[in-house]
């Protein structure tokens, strides 16, 4: 019962983490170019919307090279209650602050000092983005230090994959009915400031309250294959991730599948407000999402014996590149939009796990190739990727919104054919291309199976005490 009960308080803090990346990665740019920059003047409008994604993406571009160094930092990090907790709760607790005051005109002065506004932007999206980038690498690097055993980290990653998808989908579900029903301005379904403000501070809360269950409810096992003899210096860090190269090509992998994954999830809202011209339906996508999303995660071990990872991981992208299809040829109907859309995020959370898995298991790869174990600099590289590729995702949404007439005051009306086609084009096309590459590097450079890894921790078992004395 204490092995469950520390699963689903590990759940609960995955569950509040993911909530808080949707509304990081997905609805922060819905609420810029919708809400905060929404006068009568357009050409005001889209200028400001350029320099806040402009703002956002050299921040996040320039914080890849401090992330390594956040987990170098947990790696060292020594106390009463782990390395990792620590990091999770005061993460949780400073990055929900500045985000809800990140969904403001920050008192007005967007409008009234627009310099002065884009410095304090800048200032707390640095602290918001390093104390979420703090909690992002602590909570999922705590899976190495569970378990060695490749199953049982399968278990305790689908419990927490159950709460992360149940967590990010659940933002589907309520991001509307929140923002409308406390918006004074419905916005053509897009909602205004006030509306956004209380979206962002009721998900703070959330992801606050799952960090504080994580920590009461979960405890680090001591091994003997966790202590290193020697620790990686700073001058290390970047040597460390560049000689581990299975941890090299699972991560370009994945950041070349997630741009094209979070192309088509940024969209999604889009699709609904100025598209289908009824936002209000886009809850229903949530509720499809949240069913099919914990279907797939509760059935991944069961998978996983049956097809191993490598082809759960060609059976997932073969059934997004089909959903791309369906979703292209939805056009106005809701029906078959939520078809497209569902399918193509049925697979995601298989695709997370066989992503994490890999990683997870490249810190033993690297501890015997390397000579020291790195859990936290080595996981970090999953929430790195996740950031550049949503850095990335974000600055294309931003400008395609601004290009093809999806801001300020615009309707599904208002959309030309010509833009709309524009908007296909970014949205369906690019992504098909970005996931089908990636499935390439995957097949050609990616060879740490399951069995390969099991070979490695009984060689680590075998040597590594008599290495470290």
């Amino acid at each position: 019962m204490s092995k469950f009960l520390s699963r689903v308080a590990y759940a609960s803090g995955t569950f509040g983490h993911d909530f808080f990346y949707a509304m990081i990665g997905t609805y922060f740019m819905i609420f810029v170019t919708s809400s905060l920059f929404n006068t009568d003047d357009t050409h005001y409008n889209e200028y400001m919307i350029g320099l806040v994604t402009t703002v956002i993406l050299v921040i996040r571009v320039a914080e890849l090279f401090i992330d390594p160094f956040i987990g170098n930092t947990i790696d060292k990090t020594k106390t009463r209650w782990g390395k990792f907790k620590p990091w999770v709760l005061s993460g949780a607790v400073i990055a929900a602050v500045t985000l809800a005051i990140l969904f403001t005109d920050i008192g007005g002065l967007a409008a009234t000092s627009p310099v002065t506004y884009l410095i304090v932007f800048a200032i707390l999206y640095i602290i918001m983005d390093i104390f979420y980038s703090a909690k992002d690498v602590a909570i999922w690097s705590m899976i190495p230090a569970l378990s060695f055993d490749s199953r049982e980290r399968e278990i305790t990653a689908t419990y927490a994959r159950i709460g992360s998808v149940f967590g990010g989908q659940l933002v589907t579900i309520i991001v509307i009915p929140i923002v409308l029903a406390f918006s004074h301005n419905a916005n053509g379904g897009a909602g205004d400031a006030t509306g956004w403000f209380a979206f962002a501070t009721i998900g703070g809360l959330i992801a606050t309250a799952g960090a504080v269950i994580l920590g009461i409810g979960t405890k680090e096992h001591a091994s003997a294959l966790r202590e290193n003899k020697t620790e990686t210096s700073f001058k290390e860090v970047f040597s460390v991730l560049m000689k581990n190269d299975q941890l090299l090509w699972i991560a370009f992998a994945y950041l070349i599948l997630g741009l094209g994954q979070n192309l088509i999830n940024n969209f999604n809202l889009y699709y609904f407000i100025y598209v289908l011209g009824d936002s209000t339906q886009f809850s229903f996508l949530g509720v499809i999402n949240v069913v099919i999303g914990l279907m797939a995660v509760a059935l991944f071990p069961t998978l996983t014996k049956k097809f191993s990872r490598r082809k759960l991981f060609f059976i997932s992208i073969t059934i997004m590149l089909i959903a791309i299809v369906v979703y292209y040829m939805a056009g106005q109907n809701v029906y078959m939009t939520l078809l497209g859309a569902g399918l193509f995020a049925l697979p995601q959370p298989l695709i997370f796990l066989v992503v994490l898995m890999t990683i997870t298991d490249s810190v033993e790869y690297g501890q015997l190739k390397l000579g020291h174990r790195d859990e936290a600099l080595v996981l970090c590289v999953r929430p790195l990727i996740d950031k550049l590729g949503g850095a990335i995702t974000s600055a294309i949404v931003g400008f395609t919104a601004v290009w093809v007439g999806m801001s300020g005051k615009a309707t599904a009306a208002s959309i030309t054919p010509e833009n709309l086609l524009n908007f296909q084009l970014i949205m369906f096309a690019a992504p098909f291309i970005l996931i089908v590459i990636a499935g390439f590097i995957y097949r050609a450079k990616v060879s740490l199976t399951e069995e390969k890894h099991a070979e490695i921790v009984r060689e680590l078992e075998r040597t590594w005490g008599k290495d470290n004395k």
